[in-house]
């Protein structure tokens, strides 16, 4: 195909796609501290990539989290 990528990464995967965030424009995000997300994300609550010694997360998963917890409480 003609608008097909030629890297396998971007063909294959929609992680080309995906913003990850730090652990602090999490917290700002979501107007919590740093500990608070790091806590949701050693729980599994907010998954979480490993970079070296810092973890970034998807930002699709911070919006996800929000919105199911939204739905949680009200």
């Amino acid at each position: 195909m003609a608008n097909e990528p030629q890297d396998p990464v971007q063909r294959e995967s929609p992680l080309a796609e995906m913003k990850f965030l730090t652990v602090a424009e999490v917290a700002t995000v979501m107007r919590v501290s740093r500990m608070t997300v790091y806590r949701l994300v050693h729980s599994g609550e907010v998954p979480a990539v490993r970079v070296g010694r810092s973890f970034r997360v998807p930002e699709r998963a911070v919006h996800e989290y929000l919105r199911t917890a939204y739905n949680d409480v009200g």
